[in-house]
């Protein structure tokens, strides 16, 4: 098997890993109007509509002080502290570490003004926060994912609505469908967090010259989402194929017919 890379080609397609993750939040956690969301997570999901634009901005003191702030909001609540929006702030972070490690490493990079953070410590970072991420979402699946709503609900119900504000019962019912919902939705989502998590572990390898390794971690990205077309290409540099194309919004957002 020929391994080989492509500085050029790893430079879009890290950027894209970034976007895949920055996008999807976007979509998940503060698109949604309906007012039944529960109020205790609408401080985190407004923190993260910030989180585009210092990403963009490559302002990573900004994002990493954003991100935990909104880990601090979710580990307030004892529904969430186990929950997989734990696992999208640690992947968050393994995004924001890689390309620190990719892209700045040569910029004498420092996150508190006095330490200057290397090329392999930032990579490690990058690698300690996917691997976080990935055993949230795998916990957080082994619990949930082979459940149906009902006994999801059974499971989570007296602890979820533990300190929830409603004026009635009624609107207590309404929160809680809700987080029903978001539940029910993360249960195929979170197989494409996963892959994205798995693909960043393969960027750390790859950017470790551990290449055979890369490869085994982008196909299993690709078992996980096989519409994972930042996975898909990493493959295609290492092995000196093409670069595939896709539209966006096919690459962020499969139909929810093909979910596994």
């Amino acid at each position: 098997m020929s391994l080989s890379g492509n500085p050029k080609k790893s430079l879009i397609i890290v950027m894209a890993s970034l976007f895949v993750i920055g996008f999807v939040v976007a979509k998940i956690y503060y698109s949604n109007e309906n007012k039944y969301v529960d109020p205790r997570v609408i401080p985190a999901r407004e923190l993260y509509s910030k989180y585009n634009n210092y990403a963009q901005e490559n302002n990573f003191s900004a994002v990493f002080s954003l991100l935990d702030s909104i880990e601090y909001v979710y580990n307030n609540i004892p529904h969430y502290k186990t929950s997989y929006e734990i696992g999208v702030i640690y992947n968050n972070r393994a995004a924001s570490y890689l390309t620190m490690a990719i892209h700045f490493a040569d910029s004498s990079l420092s996150l508190d003004g006095v330490n200057i953070l290397s090329k392999d410590s930032l990579l490690n970072l990058g690698k300690q926060n996917a691997l976080t991420s990935i055993e949230f979402y795998n916990n957080w699946l082994a619990k949930f994912g082979e459940k149906d709503i009902t006994e999801i609900e059974s499971l989570v119900k007296s602890q979820f609505l533990q300190g929830v504000n409603a004026e009635t019962d009624k609107d207590r019912a309404k929160f809680l469908a809700t987080r029903m919902d978001e539940i029910e939705n993360a249960k195929y989502e979170t197989l494409r967090r996963l892959s994205v998590a798995y693909t960043n572990l393969g960027i750390v390898e790859r950017h470790s010259g551990n290449l055979e390794e890369a490869v085994k971690l982008y196909s299993k990205a690709l078992d996980l989402w096989e519409r994972n077309l930042t996975a898909k290409n990493n493959i295609n540099v290492l092995l000196g194929r093409p670069i595939e194309k896709g539209q966006v919004i096919h690459k962020f957002f499969p139909p929810d017919k093909e979910k596994k």
